[in-house]
C-alpha cells in the first residue's frame, strides 16, 4: 500500500511539473499568450452566439416608482357598512342569468353588508368622500387584494377617520383626467354643489374639507362632470329631477351648496348622476330596489326641468318592490351588472337581460333574495368581466 501511495504522488508531481514547463514558455512568448486568447474568445463566441437578451441604455432610465411594478388592470373595490374595503380580481365572477342567486362576495359578520362596490384600475387615485363632508385619497393598489370571501382590512388602517365617520363615496380618478372636469356632489337632504377637481389634487393625510354640511345632513354622492352635463337625483320613494350643471356654479371646498330637490314626507335621496351631453338616446336610467326588482327607462324619458322642484316619478314603488335603493345612468348595455345583498351575495347579470320599460312602472325581479336578505349596493364592469 505504501508502495502505491508514493507511485500515485510521483505521477502528480511529474504532472504538475508538465504544467509549470508549459507555463513558462507560454508567458515568455507573448506571441503564444495572445493566440491562446484568441482561441478561448472564439470559442465562447461560437458557443454563446444567441442573440442579446438585454437592452442596454447609454444614459440614466429615471427613478423607479412603485407602479411601475404594479399592473395596470381592472380591479373591483368593495366597502362594506362595517368600514371594510378590499381590491378583487373582477375575473373571480362568472355571469349568469337575470333572476339568479348569485355567489357568496365575502364572509361578514351577520350585522354587515357591502355598502358600495366599484370597478377600477389598479393605477386610480382613489377619492373617498364621508358622510362629514371631507376627501381622502390613496392609490387603488394600495388597498389590499383579498380573496371572493375575505371580509378585508379595516378603512381605518388606511385613512384617518374620526369617531363616527364613514365612508359614503368613492369616485376613481385617472392620473391623465381633464383637470378642467369638476366633482358635482349631493346630501341626503337633496343639497347640491358643483366643485373643480382640482381642488383636490392635494390631499393631506388627515384629509380635506370638501363640503361645508348642514344640522342633520349627509354627503352621500360625488360624481365626476364636465361642467356641460344634467343632473339627475332620485328619492327613495321613486321621484326624480332632472336639472343642468351649469345651474350650479362652481364653489369652493367650504361653501354649503344648493337645493337640487324639494322633498316631502320623510323622503330623501338615494341616488345622484351626471348625464352625458346630448346622450338622450342612448342612456338609460337603471333602477334597483330592495326587493331585487329593477328596470331600464330611456333617459329622455326625463325631462330638464329648474332646479329645486319636486320632480316626477322615476319608478313605482310598492310593498311588493320595497324601497328605491340605486338608480344609476347606464351607457353601455353589452356590459354587466354586479347586484350586492346585504347578507353578502353577489350576483353578476347582463344588462341586456333587463327589461326597457317607462317611468311610472316597478321593474322585473333582477335578482331572488332568501328571507331578510335585501339589495344594498350594484355597479356595473368596465367591460364585460
Amino acid at each position: 500500500l505504501a508502495g502505491l501511495e508514493r507511485k500515485k504522488i510521483e505521477d502528480e508531481l511529474a504532472e504538475k511539473r508538465k504544467i509549470i514547463a508549459y507555463l513558462e514558455n507560454l508567458l515568455a512568448h507573448t506571441d503564444k499568450i495572445l493566440k491562446m486568447v484568441k482561441d478561448e474568445l472564439t470559442e465562447i463566441k461560437e458557443k454563446y452566439s444567441d442573440p442579446r437578451r438585454t437592452k442596454v441604455y447609454v444614459s440614466p432610465v429615471g427613478q423607479l416608482r412603485e407602479e411601475d411594478l404594479i399592473p395596470n388592470e381592472e380591479c373591483i373595490i368593495t366597502l362594506t357598512f362595517g368600514g371594510y374595503i378590499k381590491r378583487m380580481n373582477p375575473k373571480i365572477y362568472h355571469q349568469q342569468r337575470r333572476g339568479g342567486r348569485g355567489v357568496t362576495g365575502m364572509a361578514m359578520r351577520e350585522e354587515d353588508s357591502v355598502k358600495i362596490i366599484r370597478s377600477v384600475s389598479t393605477h386610480d387615485y382613489l377619492l373617498f368622500f364621508t358622510n362629514f363632508g371631507r376627501v381622502f385619497k390613496c392609490r387603488a393598489y394600495e388597498i389590499p387584494e383579498a380573496s371572493r370571501i375575505s371580509k378585508g382590512q379595516a378603512v381605518v388602517n388606511f385613512l384617518q377617520l374620526a369617531s363616527e365617520e364613514k365612508i359614503t363615496a368613492i369616485v376613481a380618478v385617472d392620473k391623465s383626467i381633464d383637470r378642467n372636469k369638476f366633482l358635482f356632489m349631493a346630501t341626503k337632504n337633496g343639497i347640491v354643489k358643483r366643485i373643480a377637481i382640482d381642488s383636490f389634487k392635494n390631499v393631506r393625510k388627515s384629509g380635506l374639507i370638501a363640503l361645508k354640511l348642514a344640522k342633520g345632513d349627509q354627503l352621500s354622492w360625488v360624481e365626476m362632470s364636465t361642467g356641460e352635463n344634467d343632473i339627475i337625483l332620485v328619492t327613495s320613494r321613486g321621484q326624480s329631477i332632472r336639472f343642468l350643471e351649469k345651474d350650479v356654479r362652481v364653489m369652493g371646498r367650504a361653501a354649503i351648496g344648493v337645493k337640487g330637490i324639494s322633498l316631502k314626507n320623510q323622503d330623501y335621496v338615494v341616488s345622484m348622476d351626471v348625464i352625458g351631453t346630448n346622450q338622450d338616446k342612448k342612456e338609460y336610467l337603471l333602477a334597483v330596489t330592495e326587493n331585487g326588482f329593477g328596470k331600464l327607462s330611456k333617459i329622455s324619458l326625463f325631462k330638464t326641468q329648474k332646479r329645486g322642484g319636486s320632480g316626477i316619478k322615476a319608478i313605482k314603488i310598492t310593498s311588493k318592490t320595497g324601497p328605491l335603493i340605486i338608480a344609476k345612468i347606464i351607457t353601455e348595455r353589452n356590459n354587466d351588472l354586479i347586484i350586492v345583498s346585504a347578507k353578502g351575495i353577489i350576483i353578476k347579470v347582463p344588462l341586456k337581460s333587463i327589461s326597457i320599460l317607462g317611468r311610472d312602472t316597478q321593474g322585473v325581479k333582477v335578482m331572488k333574495l332568501k328571507a331578510e336578505d335585501k339589495v344594498v349596493a350594484i355597479a356595473t364592469s368596465i367591460e364585460s368581466l
